[in-house]
């Protein structure tokens, strides 16, 4: 007797993400990160309208892995370029991807002013505590003695400061719309995160202002630790300086869920 086996399709790649391989490391989650902005442009059916803009740093090639028009700006920058491209081109949905090294650092003052000035965009801030792409330098979102390759003895708060907690920060700011903390750690860190990214693009197409989900993510090669340990890691270290959940939520985002 023959035993014929038909196959289920349960699962493809978003249509939004490029057939192309990442340069990330093995175990970054920005791939991750990817996945879940791809699923939820294919979902909301809004590929043909969306622009994304990344600028200097680990996500420096991601007009390569989405299907969709991309721009690079300058480190730092993306908020600006954004901002021009919303106003001129006012029916598309526009959206900046940074690192905390781009968007806290060099970049602070681009996205305190766009937000402060509600412009309609949507922001993903990945925050892995670290820079990523130039060698694993001390970042501004660092934590209190971590070690990275300019704090061999571990971040000194008397001498750098305490690490900055941006969604905490952009919320206080009277043009933000919708500001949350999420984190790509486990499963159910992860449902929580696409919900968050899905809500932000909502938010923009209801012309409703600026909103921003920052993600804490991963960088086991420059944290030295495996891919498993270095989401353990974000559980244990940074979950606890960077709580998750909604830091800004206006009314008006309620009743677009």
């Amino acid at each position: 007797m023959e035993i014929k086996f038909e196959e289920k399709l349960v699962y493809k790649k978003p249509e939004a993400l490029s057939d192309g391989a990442t340069h990330y490391c093995p175990g970054c989650t920005h791939g991750l990160i990817h996945k879940l902005i791809g699923e939820v442009i294919d979902e909301l059916d809004i590929r043909e309208r969306t622009i994304s803009v990344s600028p200097v740093g680990c996500a420096v090639f991601l007009y390569k892995y989405f299907e969709l028009d991309g721009a690079e700006a300058a480190h730092g920058r993306a908020p600006a370029m954004a901002t021009g491209l919303k106003r001129v081109q006012p029916d598309k949905l526009v959206f900046t991807y940074q690192g905390d090294g781009d968007m806290a650092s060099i970049g602070l003052s681009e996205i305190m002013w766009a937000a402060t000035r509600g412009e309609n965009i949507t922001v993903f801030f990945v925050n892995n505590a670290i820079y990523g792409m130039t060698g694993g330098q001390m970042a501004p979102t660092s934590l209190p003695g971590q070690v990275t390759g300019s704090s061999p003895r571990g971040r000194d708060v008397e001498t750098s400061g305490m690490p900055l907690q941006m969604s905490e920060l952009l919320a206080t700011l009277p043009g933000a719309t919708y500001v949350v903390r999420r984190s790509v750690h486990s499963i159910q860190t992860i449902k929580q995160a696409k919900k968050a990214i899905r809500t932000a693009f909502k938010v923009q197409m209801a012309d409703a202002g600026f909103s921003m989900v920052e993600f804490l993510s991963s960088c086991p090669t420059n944290w030295g630790i495996s891919p498993h340990q270095s989401l353990e890691w974000i559980k244990d270290n940074m979950v606890p300086y960077f709580p998750l959940g909604d830091y800004k939520v206006d009314p008006v985002v309620k009743s677009l869920n």
